[in-house]
């Protein structure tokens, strides 16, 4: 049993990766976020009994601000905004997607700033701990005035309304929660509002494609390193005092990445006297074009982070002064600003990748490996179309890397006349870096075929134990077959973390 204590201060990514890795997982709410949250509910009720004007608690929503609303109507009010808000399109967010969605959701309530109960919070854990999730559409949400669609079907779920997954069916909120034991909940005053305000889907598919990125960097650094050693390329451009006077660290990184997984090569050793001088900017520029994707994957997880523990609601509960203060703390621009910079970040790492995929397909570039990597030629076409594969791949992502944060539509009537976007930016980044492990997969099904033309050479230990369990995979290409399956087979290797376990199992840690 994993157990996950919020205080709605200290998630992580990393967290996130522990919580998504569990089989069985149990919350605990801290003492002190208890405390804050029942301050915080009671001036809540204090505003609701003494029928203080505040918005979205006593009034309408959106342009309806100025529309007063009675105390007796205050709880069909909030249920009405999650019934007419549940207007998501598209396919829903994955299983991943989902539960990251909830517990940031969960986190940012427990801060203390929502006047929500914790019995609503609660509902919402024990759909997670019991896995019940939302079917939650991808599309709908413009990132201002929080994912309000797509939080909003979070929330009807939480009512017993709507649909969820449960045991592998789709299938009425009610009946599985009543299969699952759980006790829908009835919204109070502000708390539907409460419920949807924040960018939590943004933040959630930004946290999802963060991690899946970590891996995918590393498995980068793999392929490259092991287009390196097939083209007889060089580790001079790797050289720590190369990357120690321009000391940006994920070059550094990268760098000693590319060492580490190379050290020891019997194909590097073989060529040291020989007339080439230096290699294409793909591999030799290697270390500063990952470096500077590294680079931006951290800041995104830096800034993802503080997200993750951020009150977003509006209005806001300052319980200590007894303050409820509207303002704009879910306004998507945090999140989909880096969302756009990751996306066009991962779609350089998958042009990279692209032209080391072409250097070693090219006979001109090659180095003495034959025609796309295949013996009789002709006969055989060998990883001519994978190439292309790759090629049409990095110019969809040209296309998917458009930033979706430098356009505003205003909505509601011009009351939110400037909006994010942060969704559609972290659903672009998502899918450019689906697009890239599949060309990083294509890189590594040529590296591996080309290591193939310069046996019985040893690479070093990190590319040799990627060759060896790519091939527990998929065989040296003796003539043509189905390479889609080779692809596919290659690319699972990079998604469930097993390639990288190999290759950290053989020398230690990637940076």
């Amino acid at each position: 049993m994993h157990k996950i204590i919020l205080d709605g201060r200290s998630l992580t990514l990393t967290a996130l990766a522990d919580f998504l890795g569990a089989k069985e997982i149990q919350f605990e709410i801290t003492k002190d976020a208890r405390r804050r949250m029942l301050r915080a509910r009671e001036l809540v009720q204090d505003a609701v009994d003494t029928g203080k004007v505040v918005y979205g608690l006593t009034t309408g929503f959106g342009k309806f601000a100025n529309v007063a609303i009675s105390r007796e109507n205050l709880e069909t009010l909030q249920v009405n905004l999650v019934r007419s808000h549940s207007t998501g399109v598209g396919e829903p967010l994955s299983r991943d997607e989902t539960r990251i969605a909830m517990l940031l959701r969960a986190n940012a309530l427990v801060l203390g700033f929502s006047g929500i109960t914790l019995e609503c919070v609660q509902t919402l854990l024990s759909m997670l701990e019991k896995d019940v999730l939302p079917i939650i559409p991808e599309q709908g949400s413009v990132g201002a005035s929080g994912d309000l669609a797509p939080l909003a079907h979070m929330a009807l779920s939480l009512m017993g309304e709507g649909e969820v997954m449960y045991k592998g069916r789709r299938m009425p909120s009610a009946e599985a929660m009543a299969d699952a034991g759980i006790k829908p909940h009835r919204l109070l005053a502000k708390e539907g509002l409460a419920l949807i305000n924040g960018v939590q889907i943004s933040a959630a598919i930004g946290g999802a494609t963060a991690l899946r990125a970590r891996r995918l960097l590393s498995c980068a650094d793999v392929a490259g390193a092991m287009t390196l050693e097939a083209h007889k390329g060089s580790l001079t451009p790797f050289d720590e005092r190369i990357h120690a006077i321009r000391p940006h660290p994920g070059q550094i990184r990268t760098a000693r990445n590319i060492r580490l997984l190379m050290k020891g090569s019997e194909i590097l050793d073989s060529h040291h006297d020989c007339s080439r001088v230096q290699d294409c900017y793909s591999l030799r520029c290697l270390s500063q074009v990952h470096g500077a994707v590294r680079d931006c994957l951290d800041h995104t997880s830096q800034v993802l982070e503080r997200e993750f523990n951020s009150a977003t609601d509006n209005p806001l509960v300052f319980a200590r002064e007894g303050d409820v203060l509207s303002g704009g703390n879910f306004h998507g621009a945090p999140v989909g600003h880096v969302m756009d910079y990751l996306a066009l970040s991962l779609a350089d790492l998958g042009s990279i990748s692209e032209r080391r995929i072409e250097t070693l397909v090219d006979p001109e570039t090659s180095q003495g490996l034959p025609a796309f990597l295949v013996a009789d030629g002709g006969l055989n076409s060998g990883m001519m179309i994978p190439q292309v594969v790759a090629a049409s791949l990095v110019s969809e992502n040209k296309k998917l890397a458009h930033p979706a944060t430098v356009d505003s539509i205003p909505t509601s009537a011009n009351q939110e006349d400037h909006v994010s976007m942060s969704t559609i930016a972290a659903r672009y980044a998502r899918n450019i870096e689906r697009n890239v492990e599949k060309v990083v997969a294509i890189e590594l099904l040529c590296g591996s075929q080309g290591l193939e033309f310069v046996l019985p050479l040893k690479p070093g230990p990190g590319v040799r134990a990627a060759y060896e369990v790519i091939r527990t995979r998929v065989p040296k290409i003796e003539c043509d077959r189905v390479f889609a399956h080779d692809i596919l087979a290659i690319d699972e290797l990079i998604g469930s973390g097993e390639l990288l376990s190999a290759v950290e199992n053989a020398v230690g840690p990637l940076a």
